[in-house]
């Protein structure tokens, strides 16, 4: 495949997706859910982004069947289990991933995974302009951001997974940020709904939040070793919008000799010769966001030539072999590209989603007094 290199107003290009979107309705369920490959498991947030992809090209009664079936299986206390697995081969020796035995699987309620509901459900809002679809699934994001902001600590950092679990107490980068973008879109909801004072609870919550992501380093990998070896520990802060302006900028050029491969795309561990197209397509979108237009539309020009015959994407590269591995095709993989695509080009009324880091704005409440009452919860 050729390098295709897209810029705004370019709009996405008729057939590009036609396989990445056929791959993601192949791997759909009859229940609705989107696992992550063939035998593969199955997680609240991958699950979102694959529907966020379908819903960019059109796919809109899979991409409702997609967030309903997240509001049927929802926990009382607005969670969700999500299944545990390994994303990768569990032999190199062999190119596909088979999946696990049952009881091999481990199973978690992952608040990142509870939270990310909120950027599936207003995207599709920012398409359809749908208030009844917005007020349909408001029970499942007050439940899930009631869950979310419970994990939160009085230093602002969100505890990665329920505390009535043996997990342990402590928080993620990357889910962290993830967790800070989800909060601005829960909170566009709550307030287009007319709840400001809930939508401002979670804007004091996404505000503490980001102040530990840029200040307090200290709070993230108390009980395990860092994980800034991986590279969606770099740019996320970035992508959740916890870094904006100069110091987005900043953090990005940091790292970006560490896990940008020129021509190829963004590795997922700095010490192994492997590009991912979704991190690649993720760091487009921070690049965006963080105002570097021209890098970002390089660096989604180098996933198009990532997929097989049928169109569809590849999970990775192994660049030293110069060969797709693992040879699977991740549903969320290909929503991520779309979602990036359409991000560069502008072309649905859902592009800035990920790339505008803005809350709402609310009269007549006062967010610092809000964050004053989340802190003596």
């Amino acid at each position: 495949m050729s390098i295709l290199h897209l810029t705004i107003g370019s709009q996405i290009p008729d057939g590009l997706f036609d396989g990445a979107v056929a791959r993601i309705l192949e791997l759909q369920q009859d229940d609705g859910s989107i696992p992550w490959y063939d035998g593969g498991v199955f997680d609240p947030w991958n699950h979102t982004e694959a529907a966020m992809g379908l819903d960019v090209m059109g796919e809109r009664d899979a991409a409702v069947r997609a967030y309903q079936h997240l509001a049927d299986i929802q926990l009382e206390d607005g969670s969700w289990w999500m299944e545990m697995g390994s994303a990768v081969p569990l032999d190199e020796d062999e190119q596909r991933y088979t999946g696990e035995d049952e009881q091999e699987k481990k199973y978690e309620r992952d608040t990142n995974s509870a939270a990310y509901i909120a950027t599936g459900i207003w995207h599709h809002y920012l398409l359809t302009n749908d208030l009844d679809f917005l007020r349909h699934f408001w029970p499942t994001i007050e439940a899930a951001f009631g869950f979310v902001v419970s994990h939160q600590s009085e230093h602002g950092d969100i505890r990665w997974a329920s505390r009535d679990t043996d997990a342990p107490d402590d928080a993620l980068i990357t889910a962290s940020s993830s967790i800070h973008k989800s909060l601005e879109h829960a909170a566009h909801i709550a307030a287009t709904l007319g709840y400001a004072e809930l939508a401002a609870t979670w804007i004091a919550s996404r505000e503490a939040l980001g102040e530990a992501l840029r200040t307090k380093p200290h709070r993230f990998d108390r009980t395990w070793a860092p994980k800034d070896n991986f590279s969606m520990d770099w740019y996320y802060p970035v992508l959740g919008g916890a870094f904006t302006g100069d110091a987005a900028l900043a953090r990005i050029a940091s790292r970006w000799d560490d896990f940008v491969q020129d021509g190829v795309g963004c590795r997922c561990v700095i010490d192994q010769p492997w590009v991912t197209v979704a991190e690649s397509a993720e760091l487009c979108l921070a690049l965006l966001g963080a105002g570097d237009r021209k890098r970002a539309e390089q660096m989604l020009s180098w996933q198009h030539q990532h997929r097989d015959e049928s169109g569809a994407y590849w999970m990775g590269m192994q660049t030293e072999v110069g060969k797709p591995w693992p040879a699977e095709k991740p549903a969320w993989t290909a929503g991520a590209v779309i979602l990036a695509t359409d991000a560069v080009t502008q072309t649905t009324p859902a592009a800035n989603a990920l790339i505008d880091h803005s809350p709402p704005e609310l009269s007549g409440i006062d967010a610092t007094q809000q964050r004053q009452r989340l802190n003596k919860r």
